[in-house]
């Protein structure tokens, strides 16, 4: 930045100069935006399964027929006739079933942004300008 100031008025035109000055500004700007993020996920499933049956079947059959006869002369006669049937059943049924599953899963996600930005910027200024002709507004003042 620079200043000029001049308080001279030695010249015959009877000139006053104000107060001129000139610069640059300069500005920046950074920003970082950062994101982090996981996930994890874990599932597990299993199962038993078990079945018992069991079943018990007897049957029994019998059936007879039995004729005697004697007659007087002395004469014998005798039949016998005799069925039997015995059935025994038993039965036992056993089921066993076993499953599972498992899974898991796991993510991440990462994200940076970064942001620079930068202002430049120039500026001039300067008071009145005073002459004997009167006053007007320069930014630059010349002879």
């Amino acid at each position: 930045m620079s200043e000029w100031d001049s308080g001279d008025s030695g010249h015959d035109g009877g000139v006053d100069y104000g107060h001129v000055e000139a610069g640059q500004e300069h500005e920046s700007l950074d920003q970082l935006h950062q994101v982090h993020a996981a996930e994890n996920d874990y599932d597990s499933n299993f199962g038993v399964y078990e079945q018992d049956s069991a079943s018990a079947e007897s049957t029994s059959f019998d059936q007879g027929h039995h004729v005697e006869y004697s007659n007087p002369s002395g004469a014998h006669y005798e039949e016998s006739d005799f069925t039997s049937y015995d059935h025994n059943e038993a039965n036992a049924d056993h089921v066993f079933a076993a499953e599972g599953s498992e899974s898991s899963h796991a993510s991440e996600y990462d994200q940076l942004d970064a942001l620079q930005a930068r202002f430049d910027s120039a500026f001039a200024s300067g008071t009145e300008l005073h002459t004997d002709g009167g006053s007007s507004a320069l930014g630059v003042a010349s002879n």
